[in-house]
């Protein structure tokens, strides 16, 4: 039998980041003692309130198909989110709940770009923002930045990549991989060119609570009318609740975009899981004093992390102003990422993501959102490892 896969299905890579921490959990269950720093997930519970609402739903039989795009009593809480948090007013309706931030992201490639459409965006960048691209038949135009600028686009690097073909920007800040995270006088920058040139900001925001050293998140649809009109805000649960698992992500958009994304969700995946929904209603409305907590103890991690690495041979390191990843430069251990990270879990069991997944060859992403103490072991080994390196 030929089995014939599509030229889209067949242009994809498979996600670098799931694979490398399936490797690891692969290997801890052989009996390996696996020091894993690739999953971007936080090592913490979703917060009780959270769960006792998901249950709570469950047991009274809250199990049935919901709204595609989510029940009422969610997309207000988003919205009143919105308001109270950002200065932004959206109606219910301009709000789509999704099977999670990737499932958003996709929804909205899918909705506004097709062939012939060119798609700007920053390396480093989270991986699946190229594939993604493809699989809308746009092109995805990659706009190369450094550890020299803190990995930060300009706008003048921004206007130059713009065609007449440029249908979308992405925009991500917090970064994942880098944890970069623009000031909002960069943000308003960005989206004044964009205004300028009509092209569509799709602005990723789900690292928008994950913030250290001063550092302010601004959305890049507050600064205007006109830049609200330009963007589409994507953000979800995973990350500021602990809510990896339940895949659940929400988006924001105007309204004509947001009736488009209506309709793919409505023939893809339906609606999310209606259970869950009950919990993410709780994590919006309920008590927010799980998060200064999380943040005290990812700052601690992050500064040790930061001084560890930079101390390494052959590595240097700028500091991650929001997320929970570290981004260090490994050019000068003499290998590139794929080779570094593959050397590394072979010799000492710990396992990184080559940066070569974020469009960034000399890069390794570490993320500390695991434990002090395997943050310790692990980067003990890979100072061990670097330390051979330079012999």
């Amino acid at each position: 039998m030929n089995y014939r896969i599509s030229t889209r299905a067949a242009s994809l890579s498979p996600s670098l980041t799931l694979a490398i921490d399936s490797k690891a959990k692969q290997m801890k269950a052989e009996g390996l003692d696996v020091v894993g720093f690739g999953a971007g997930e936080p090592d913490f519970d979703t917060p009780k309130h959270i769960k006792d609402a998901a249950i709570k739903a469950l047991n009274e039989g809250f199990t049935k198909y919901t709204p595609a795009s989510g029940i009422p009593e969610l997309r207000q809480a988003i919205a009143d989110k919105f308001k109270r948090e950002n200065g932004l007013t959206y109606k219910p309706s301009q709000v789509i709940v999704s099977c999670g931030g990737k499932h958003s992201c996709y929804n909205v490639i899918l909705a506004t770009c097709q062939e012939g459409d060119e798609v700007i965006i920053p390396a480093p960048y989270w991986l699946s923002y190229p594939e993604m691209v493809k699989l809308a038949g746009a092109r995805a135009v990659i706009v190369e930045t450094t550890d020299k600028t803190e990995f930060k686009i300009t706008p003048e690097m921004l206007r130059k990549a713009i065609t007449p073909n440029t249908r979308l920007f992405v925009l991500n800040s917090p970064s994942n991989p880098t944890g970069t995270v623009y000031t909002p006088e960069e943000v308003k920058a960005l989206g004044d060119v964009c205004v300028e040139k009509g092209v569509l900001i799709m602005s990723d925001e789900i690292y928008e609570h994950l913030l250290y050293d001063g550092a302010v998140h601004k959305s890049v649809a507050s600064f205007s009318q006109a830049h609200f009109e330009h963007t589409i805000i994507v953000h979800g649960f995973a990350k500021a609740w602990s809510m990896t698992g339940w895949r659940l992500g929400w988006l924001a958009a105007p309204e004509p975009i947001a009736k488009a994304i209506d309709a793919v969700q409505s023939h893809s995946t339906s609606n999310p899981t209606s259970f869950a929904q009950k919990g993410a209603v709780a994590a919006l409305n309920g008590p927010q004093d799980h998060l200064p907590k999380w943040l005290a103890e990812f700052a601690r991690r992050r500064t040790y992390a930061f001084a560890e690495l930079n101390a390494m041979p052959g590595v240097s390191c700028v500091n991650a102003k929001g997320a929970f990843y570290l981004f260090p430069n490994i050019s000068g251990t003499g290998l590139k990422s794929s080779e570094f990270c593959a050397k590394l879990l072979e010799s000492e069991k710990v396992a990184a993501v080559p940066g070569i997944a974020f469009g960034a060859d000399n890069y390794v992403r570490l993320s500390y959102a695991t434990s002090m103490a395997n943050i310790e072991k692990g980067l003990e080994r890979m100072a061990n490892f670097c330390a051979s390196l330079a012999l």
